[in-house]
């Protein structure tokens, strides 16, 4: 019931209600995703804006250059997210704790500076969507921000539901086996950095999707917005912190408090 009536919030929200709630949706699917890989994983990333800013430049590219629509170039960055954090995984993975985080933070700025140089995305200035590609999503202002507005709360189910799923699954067990001890879940025969691995391939896939849904929103990329720690990573830590890290409801109840 209470889904039906977000999903209703176009014909009794103001558009300033609606920007506000995509922007809870979004920061409550990063707080969330953030949440599983930390909170459960034990992989305690300052990077992953590097997949927020990768999202939201795939989407800006395959659109600009590739010519898919919008909807479709967002979900087309997210499995080519995936495929890129296999190798980055293959990285960092060597490294532990504290190294860990700044590596993570690292090939954050290396994604940041290689997109600088890239003059045809407007390089380190930025650039916007053409507005062919805006109109492409509806012929109305309304109508794009019904569309933006739908798309980020459908993408909080997903991230939920995903997480959830998850963390119910076999895959969720031996994930919560791993974060009380890596030794015991290691002598029951558990493959530790094959589970890490699914867990940071899956959160920085849909990481890529919530930052093509960030700046289809915002209609305007740089390379310093789209990589901000502060943004997209230091304020989702402070939510899954405050709200509860490690636990299902953590991330919600963090949201709850930031927005409040």
């Amino acid at each position: 019931m209470g889904l039906a009536v977000l999903m209703l919030a176009p014909w009794w929200a103001g558009r300033a209600d609606m920007r506000l709630m995509g922007e809870i949706y979004l920061y409550l699917s990063l707080a969330c995703l953030w949440n599983l890989m930390a909170g459960y994983a034990g992989l305690v990333s300052v990077g992953q804006q590097a997949y927020v800013g990768f999202g939201g430049y795939m989407l800006f590219a395959l659109t600009v250059f590739g010519g898919l629509h919008p909807v479709a170039a967002i979900a087309t960055a997210g499995g080519l997210a995936a495929v890129v954090s296999v190798p980055v995984a293959t990285l960092i993975f060597r490294l532990k704790g504290a190294y860990f985080a700044i590596g993570t933070w690292v090939v954050a700025e290396v994604f940041r500076l290689s997109f600088a140089q890239v003059s045809a995305l407007g390089g380190g200035s930025g650039s916007s969507l053409p507005v062919g590609i805006v109109r492409s999503l509806s012929s109305s202002r309304s109508g794009r921000e019904a569309l933006s507005y739908w798309l980020a709360l459908g993408a909080a189910v997903l991230v939920i539901g995903t997480v959830y799923l998850f963390l119910r699954s076999r895959r969720g067990l031996a994930l919560t086996a791993i974060r009380d001890s890596e030794a015991a879940a290691s002598g029951l025969g558990i493959d530790i950095w094959r589970t890490k691995l699914e867990v940071y391939v899956v959160t920085s896939a849909l990481t890529a999707v919530i930052g093509g849904l960030i700046f289809l929103q915002k209609l305007r990329i740089s390379p310093d917005a789209a990589f901000s720690v502060n943004d997209w990573t230091a304020f989702v830590i402070f939510i899954v912190v405050i709200g509860g890290i490690g636990t299902l409801e953590g991330p919600i109840i963090g949201t709850l408090v930031f927005f409040a």
